[in-house]
């Protein structure tokens, strides 16, 4: 019996930061897949299922969620992870170009785990993905889901 590797959400529009996000993680040999979510809706279909549709198995052990996402933006995706049952305890990771002292402060108190302002810098990007990866995925240590 093999285990498979963690699954990480990455909620994200912009295809620039998808691509940087995946050429990050392969690069520091990530072997843990990368599921990919361009809206709100999308990611909370993921988590969540929809009418007559399971969510996505196994729940990932991390989301990477951009907060200025469409249809259903980032801060009601955190709200609605941490009032769901099965997704309460789940990791996110808010990585978003808003350094907005009240976008800061609306995902501390609704339980982000970390908030990270996207670097502009190409180099700086790269560093900032492969760090958030490796602390969570490697280092932190999480409650397994029963």
């Amino acid at each position: 019996m093999s285990i498979e590797p963690a699954k990480i959400l990455l909620v994200e529009d912009d295809p620039n930061d998808v691509e940087l996000i995946q050429l990050a993680f392969e690069s520091y040999n990530f072997v843990n897949q990368l599921d990919i979510a361009t809206d709100g809706e999308q990611a909370l279909h993921y988590l969540h299922g929809q009418p007559g549709e399971p969510p996505t198995q196994p729940t990932p052990r991390l989301v990477l969620l951009d907060l200025k996402i469409p249809k259903i933006d980032g801060i009601q995706v955190l709200q609605a992870i941490r009032n769901h049952p099965q997704t309460r305890e789940l990791v996110v990771v808010v990585m978003t170009s808003s350094a907005e002292s009240q976008d800061l402060s609306a995902c501390y108190e609704l339980g982000a785990n970390s908030y990270i302002v996207k670097p502009l810098d190409f180099q700086q990007f790269i560093n900032v993905a492969r760090q958030v990866g490796f602390y969570w995925m490697m280092l932190n240590h999480v409650p397994t889901q029963e």
